[in-house]
């Protein structure tokens, strides 16, 4: 029976707390959408310490760290990619916003386009959802979306007739 997670759960252990974006992921409405708001000021507190590029690059063992998280909490969940777990999306949005424009308005492109394509998951992206399980298929779908966010930003960049 799957297990409704919960802030005892969240402060259980420090896995949960990851997996569940601190917090973010208990939100009763669009956890997804949560954790991808929750990933902004996150990603300009690294940016306070990091460059863009930097912090892209650190999505790559974040990326690793988040495959075993959420794969643990799924795992007590009883539900392989519950809505709670929300570290993947936090994580796509941190490399989604390295290559956006580092302004507000690279922020609400950066958040605009990974939720369009997280939510929409047009292929490859729902077939990886649906076939590709654990805490690998979980950071997988979300990197993905990502990649199609990130595409969109920079081929939007070439034809705008005004900066971001």
């Amino acid at each position: 029976m799957p297990r409704q997670p919960d802030i005892r759960l969240l402060l259980s252990h420090p896995t949960h707390f990851i997996s569940l974006g601190f917090g973010s992921g208990l939100s009763p409405k669009a956890p997804g959408t949560a954790g991808s708001l929750a990933a902004i000021p996150v990603y300009y507190l690294l940016s306070l310490l990091l460059t863009p590029l930097e912090i892209a690059l650190l999505c790559i063992p974040l990326f690793l760290l988040g495959c075993w998280v959420c794969d643990y909490t799924g795992r007590i969940l009883g539900v392989s990619d519950h809505g709670a777990i929300v570290f993947d999306e936090m994580v796509a949005m941190w490399l989604v916003m390295a290559a956006a424009p580092q302004n507000w308005q690279g922020a609400l492109a950066a958040f605009i386009a990974f939720r369009l394509f997280d939510i929409w998951k047009p292929w490859p992206i729902r077939w990886l959802d649906k076939h590709v399980k654990g805490g690998f298929g979980v950071m997988l779908d979300d990197l993905l979306a990502a990649g199609f966010a990130i595409g969109v930003i920079l081929g939007s960049l070439q034809f705008l007739p005004f900066r971001l």
